[in-house]
């Protein structure tokens, strides 16, 4: 008896008894000249390196690829676009110090793949709920240059209490560097002075962001 098709094979177990090309081949629903959407997929993924790859490629990249039009790259987008609002609509519904996996899965999404460096915050009201995410600084991918009067003026435009900054690694190592703690010191000295506090600076590199706060940096 052959293998089910992905559909039939999440009717009867289930969908988290589906392999990443399986789930890719019902997004993607039908295949190319000779390849079935399935065999499709795996090509797919075994091109970019794994899911990450795939949807982190721009519209041209993979409308290079055979079997992936213009209408199967919009959906493969669409998909990424779908998670992040989906993970910024959870944030938007928590309290990050009460939900730090929700912060750091929404600061990952963003951050982590960009390959220059960039610098962001989230404005938290006085109960710590977030009122606005803004991406401050792009730099080069030796760093970014961070000012803390630009950082303070956006959380007075916004009326914030609180902040949760956090900015990439290109490299993909998380640790925080020298430079990274002495920003994050002239911030929260800064940002005191307004009666704002500081409460995190997350570090976004390969595995997981790594917290300053969690550290006692901050």
């Amino acid at each position: 008896m052959g293998q089910l098709p992905p559909r039939e094979k999440m009717a009867k177990s289930g969908i988290d008894a589906l392999s990443d090309a399986e789930l890719l081949a019902i997004l993607l629903r039908t295949g190319a000249a000779r390849v079935s959407a399935t065999n499709l997929a795996g090509t797919l993924l075994l091109c970019f390196g794994g899911l990450r790859g795939l949807l982190q490629a721009d519209r041209e990249k993979l409308e290079q690829q055979h079997g992936l039009g213009p209408a199967k790259s919009a959906q493969l987008l669409a998909v990424l676009e779908l998670s992040k609002r989906y993970l910024h609509e959870v944030l938007l519904r928590s309290n990050p110090l009460e939900s730090p996996q929700a912060t750091e899965q929404y600061l990952m999404s963003i951050l982590r793949d960009n390959p220059h460096e960039v610098f962001a915050c989230l404005f938290l009201d006085t109960r710590h709920r977030v009122i606005a995410f803004e991406e401050l600084f792009h730099g080069t991918i030796d760093g970014a240059t961070v000012y803390p009067r630009v950082v303070a003026e956006k959380a007075l435009q916004h009326r914030a209490a609180a902040l949760i900054v956090a900015h990439n690694h290109p490299s993909g190592i998380s640790e925080p560097s020298l430079a990274d703690q002495a920003i994050t010191r002239r911030l929260k000295d800064a940002l005191a002075l307004l009666d704002i506090r500081l409460l995190d600076h997350f570090v976004i590199g390969e595995g997981a962001p790594v917290s300053m706060a969690a550290r006692g940096l901050i």
